[in-house]
């Protein structure tokens, strides 16, 4: 029979304190706040709910339902046989259950469970005295529903006013009957509208061995961020020594938290390192500072320092604000030390102040642009400030008028170098067209930049000088398409020839110093670009054709399974512009290949070669076979004939495997071809079952560390070693990135398949 509270209506007052308000005590007690994991899991054991709130009751009311029902003299209720008891957001599920009317008590026996939709606990028996709003429930067993956690407790008690309170209570992640750690305390106990329980008498136990003993232990009970420590990091190095660094976490308030963080290198000393983060409607942002005193690897002990702050933030709608300014105390603080946020290949750190301007017009940036530079690099200018104001229109008939402006002040950190202030605009007239079969370009600029410099005694250049240059650029493209058969599949070939004629007028810029200006390598996409040089300071003259062709095979999911693109200009005159003067009448054959080899094996090549000495100039070819996203096999060679005076040949071979259902290896290795020798090598092994992981990884590399004068050695290796071990459910480190991505090159897909 059905027993609802609207037909028991002499016992629905009992039930009115009544609220199993169980709602997360353990389940966030223990929650691991990250996880090394690189391979799931998917042998462990999901913890099973039977409980689901179908029908939400009015608060304070409860459903009984049973095979037999007994009331007696309006003082006693008696349920037998599958008996459920359901209240507002939890059931309970026994063979008996009585409910004292006098005593204001139900006694749930027999085969018990207790079930909300994050715990199930089973026992014997459950007792509920509503007078004073107490339930009961001894020699249980419990499991969160919500995560692969579970223990045993003496006696959990639930008191409306006092809280939860668990006596003889357990508690392991682990798989039932398998318990690899586990948490034994006396007493846990968690009041009312509190974010923290009290843990007493703690004893951690790994293989039934105590580990340490916690007489207190505070701990979280909400899914909010809670202060504590995180998990350290251990590792050690033939520049380090040994390495210990524990993160202390502090949250804050709900927009801002911090993490501390004291390092010790047994070659280096202590070292302090801080992160302070915030984040709000419109604003975020991070400081970071790290500060090492008295380096004793040093021989002039220095103090060495690295701070960084990183902000955005909206002003309005339209407007916003950027800060990226980054400070060192030394050249080799990043080789030596390590960051989170450059490598030891970077050259120089970024300070920069922006202000920017967005709308459908008109895009305006006010920036500030300085460097700290690494090394010898004193040919870095920075920009204080720099102006750009960007507007475009559409005109009738299709056409398209476009203004570039900006205005830069160019400093020099060394005091000694040339000095200037630029302004450039260029107004641009287009018509674009573009459809499904094809697009062509025709376009038409004035280039007008005027400079300013300074401290040009000893130079050649003109303190007042200014170019006025014109530039016209027509581009085409068609798309041919066909039915075809690859491979024994129905596919749609294309066939994109695409040709573009530029002219730009010359103009002598030898008077004109190079404050932000690079020379650009061609690639395929390279080619169409028009431009040599990055920044404004050279722009060279320019009468020549490119002519380029692209073929795709796409399949019937539309996805793209070999791409091949080929290209070359011709140059009909010679350049004038000194900066820009080649030998030969065409630029290097460009050429880009991506291939989807069936469902696991991709490759992708590109290459420059010389058309007159059919040599190769530049080059990259990766193939990789990828049977899972944690099966993975790739090799990678990358060719430079000259780059700076030298040759670069890179072989490489990156690989990502497990081993078996838990155990999971990554290794590295880089090759100088030209030197012969080995400038990475990189492993790393975890181990992951449900319960608990292991990482340790090992790796030699070059350190890249600048002399006392400023030059880069290329000759001096570090090699080191690194653990991580993680109980889950207890704490993790989230800020862990994969191994896959770690070390000098870190993995890169190779393939760029649409």
């Amino acid at each position: 029979m059905e027993l609802n509270s609207h037909d028991f209506n002499h016992y629905q007052a009992a039930f009115l304190p009544y609220r199993m308000k169980i709602k997360q005590p353990l389940y966030v007690l223990f929650l691991s706040v990250g996880s090394l994991s690189a391979v799931a899991q998917e042998t462990c054991p999901a913890p099973k709910n039977t409980f689901v709130v179908e029908k939400r009751l009015p608060n304070g009311q409860i459903q009984v339902i049973s095979n037999m029902t007994s009331i007696q003299q309006d003082n006693f209720a008696e349920f037998e046989g599958n008996v459920e008891i359901l209240s507002q957001d939890s059931q309970i599920i026994a063979n008996k259950a009585r409910i004292n009317r006098t005593t204001q008590q139900l006694i749930a026996s027999g085969d018990v469970t207790y079930q909300t939709p994050q715990l199930s606990v089973t026992s014997q028996k459950v007792l509920l005295n509503t007078q004073n709003n107490r339930m009961e429930i001894a020699d249980t067993q419990y499991e969160f529903t919500t995560m692969n956690a579970r223990g045993q407790a003496e006696l959990l008690v639930v008191d409306q006013t006092q809280g939860i309170e668990l006596n003889g209570v357990t508690f392991s992640t682990c798989p039932k009957g398998d318990e690899d750690w586990l948490v034994h305390a006396d007493s846990i106990k968690v009041k009312p509208d509190e974010t923290r329980g009290v843990a007493r008498n703690a004893f951690f136990y790994v293989q039934d061995i105590p580990i340490f003993y916690l007489p207190y232990y505070s701990f979280p009970v909400t899914d909010a961020r809670e202060t504590g420590l995180l998990f350290p990091q251990i590792s050690s190095s033939s520049s380090n020594g040994f390495d210990f660094e524990q993160p202390y976490y502090l949250n804050l308030d709900p927009q801002y938290d911090a993490t501390i963080s004291p390092r010790y290198m047994s070659n280096r000393g202590l070292q302090l390192k801080t992160e302070f983060r915030y984040l709000t409607e419109q604003n975020s942002g991070q400081i970071d500072v790290e500060y090492l005193a008295n380096d004793s690897d040093s021989s002039t002990g220095e103090d060495r320092y690295f701070y960084r702050l990183v902000h955005k933030g909206a002003l309005s709608e339209d407007w916003q604000v950027n800060v990226d300014f980054n400070g060192i105390s030394d050249d080799n603080y990043i080789s030596d030390l390590g960051s989170d946020y450059y490598s030891s290949a970077d050259t120089h750190l970024y300070r920069t102040l922006g202000l920017h301007y967005y709308s459908d017009a008109l895009n305006m940036s006010l920036q500030l642009r300085d460097f700290e530079i690494l090394g010898d690099h004193d040919d870095t200018y920075r920009a204080l400030p720099e102006l750009k104001l960007d507007y475009q229109t559409d005109l009738p008939a299709g056409f398209q008028f476009d203004i570039h402006s900006e205005l830069a002040r160019f400093d020099n950190a060394n005091g000694t170098s040339p000095k200037a202030t630029r302004a450039h605009i260029a107004p641009t007239l287009s018509f674009p067209y573009e459809n499904s079969w094809g697009e062509f370009l025709a376009e038409t600029s004035i280039m007008h930049t005027v400079y300013r410099q300074e401290d040009i005694e000893e130079t050649a250049l003109a303190r007042n000088a200014s170019r006025t240059l014109g530039q016209a650029k027509l581009y085409g493209a068609l798309i041919f398409e066909r039915d075809g058969n690859w491979l024994g599949s129905d596919v749609t070939q294309t066939l994109e020839p695409r040709v573009q004629y530029l002219y730009t007028s010359f103009e002598d810029q030898s008077d004109i110093g190079l404050y932000d200006t690079t020379r650009l390598f061609n690639d395929f996409a390279g080619l169409f670009r028009g431009q040599e040089f990055t920044g404004l300071d050279r722009i060279s003259d320019k009468n020549q054709v490119t002519f380029g062709v692209t073929s795709r095979i796409i399949d019937k999911d539309n996805r793209e399974q070999f791409k091949l693109s080929l290209g070359q200009i011709f140059y009909l005159e010679d350049n004038k512009v000194t900066a820009a003067s080649k030998e030969d009448d065409r630029s290097a054959l460009a050429a880009e290949l991506d291939w989807r080899i069936g469902s696991k094996w991709s490759a992708h090549t590109e290459a420059q070669v010389s058309t007159q000495t059919d040599k190769i100039e530049r080059s990259s070819v990766g193939l990789e076979y990828r049977l899972a996203h944690d099966k993975m096999v790739q090799i990678s060679h990358r060719y430079v004939r000259d780059l700076s005076g030298e040759k670069i040949s890179q072989m490489g071979l990156t690989a990502s495997w497990p081993i078996t259902q838990d155990w999971y290896w990554v290794g590295r290795w880089y090759r100088d071809m030209d030197r012969h020798r080995t400038i990475e090598s990189y492993t790393g092994l975890q181990y992951e079952s449900c319960c608990w992981a292991l990482r340790i990884v090992a790796q030699r590399q070059l350190t890249s560390r600048f002399d006392d004068n400023g030059l880069q050695s290329t000759d001096e290796f570090d090699s080191g070693i690194a653990v991580q071990f993680l109980f889950k459910g207890i704490g993790g480190d989230s800020s862990g990135r994969d191994m896959l991505e770690d070390g000098l090159f870190g993995y890169r897909q190779p393939y760029l398949l649409d």
